[in-house]
């Protein structure tokens, strides 16, 4: 299939220059990649500028009210577990007002693929600041700065008892198309953490990484099975440093034997989880730092967590489909039989 098969006719109506455009023709090159036909397919979302991309995809869309989305994508995938169901939400729509269903989204493990874009602010809205706003960040609803420590995506996925996690960033087509690949390729709850670029309100906020002068020295792509290595000749990897009571990552020489093979298979989440808050500053003064003076730990990105595990759509469906085989009642009709009538 191609990736025209999966746009719609409508006129984009992301700004000029937004990230999110960038997220879309991925979407729409991993949807033909993956090939399921766009009628077999379902795209939902919230409200924010993210949300309005079930508009400009050619499959099935609803586009629902702030922070829903999570609630009728469950609906739609329980009802019909046949169709591939992606929901399209944002740093605001997810993670404040949708953070209830959000939540339990992961820890239902329903069979979803989630793209949460991170731009650390309210775009649609015009510029307040974010649940992953850094604190400090001064912005129209925190002219001071606000005072509030941020979420990290990361952080509430595994704390959900998340089964798949994968970060990408606008600027890199190849990791995002394969990320999504990965993440409808999972049976459960799919979370890709999409940092994308606010032209108007948050310009730059991710340009640490996003320059493609310092990206190789400043992020590391996991690719489930090879070696945690990066840097602009590949000269570094990532280890293990065992001399401390907790265990902490450090970088090595890339022919280091401690370079460790990246596993996103592993149920135990711990080294996960530590993989993931890499370069993760949660105040302006710590990102500020690590902008100016570098961070010897690099950001990940790619497919960081992928296991297995029971989803609700199956497990509900097969209870019904169990309790159907030995009930005597089997519709509405046979109900009204068994009750008092009159």
């Amino acid at each position: 299939m191609e990736a025209a098969e999966f746009k719609s006719d409508q006129y984009v109506r992301f700004c000029p220059g937004c990230g999110d455009h960038a997220i879309a023709a991925a979407l729409q090159k991993a949807m033909a990649e993956i090939g399921v036909p766009p009628h077999q397919v379902a795209v939902i979302s919230g409200i924010g500028c993210s949300s309005r991309m079930p508009h400009y995809l050619a499959p099935y869309g609803f586009n629902t009210i702030h922070g829903r989305g999570a609630a009728i994508a469950t609906g739609v995938k329980t009802s019909h577990p046949e169709i591939t169901v992606w929901q399209m939400t944002g740093d605001g729509d997810c993670l404040a007002i949708g953070g209830n269903h959000f939540i339990h989204s992961l820890r239902r493990n329903v069979d979803l693929n989630i793209c949460l874009f991170n731009n650390r602010i309210y775009g649609l809205t015009k510029g307040q600041y974010s649940p992953t706003s850094p604190k400090g960040f001064v912005s129209k609803s925190s002219p001071f700065g606000t005072v509030e420590r941020p979420f990290i995506p990361a952080e509430l996925c595994f704390g959900a008892r998340g089964t798949f996690f994968a970060r990408t960033l606008d600027v890199d087509m190849p990791t995002t198309v394969r990320c999504m690949v990965e993440a409808n390729k999972h049976k459960g709850a799919s979370l890709i953490e999409c940092l994308v670029n606010c032209v108007i309100f948050n310009n730059g906020t991710h340009n640490y990484i996003a320059d493609r002068a310092e990206r190789a020295a400043r992020t590391i792509v996991l690719k489930h099975g090879e070696k945690m290595i990066f840097g602009k000749d590949n000269e570094k990897g990532l280890a293990l440093d065992y001399s401390t009571v907790i265990p902490h990552l450090i970088v090595v020489p890339a022919d280091d034997e401690r370079v460790l093979v990246h596993d996103a298979t592993t149920q135990d989440p711990t080294l996960h989880r530590m993989l993931a808050l890499m370069g993760q500053p949660d105040t302006v003064e710590a990102k500020a730092d690590m902008e100016a003076n570098g961070s010897e730990l690099p950001i990940a990105l790619g497919v960081i967590r992928n296991v297995e595990a029971e989803t609700y759509d199956e497990a509900v469906n097969r209870q019904i489909a169990d309790i159907q085989a030995t009930a005597k009642v089997h519709g509405f009709d046979d109900l009204t039989k068994t009750l008092e009538t009159w």
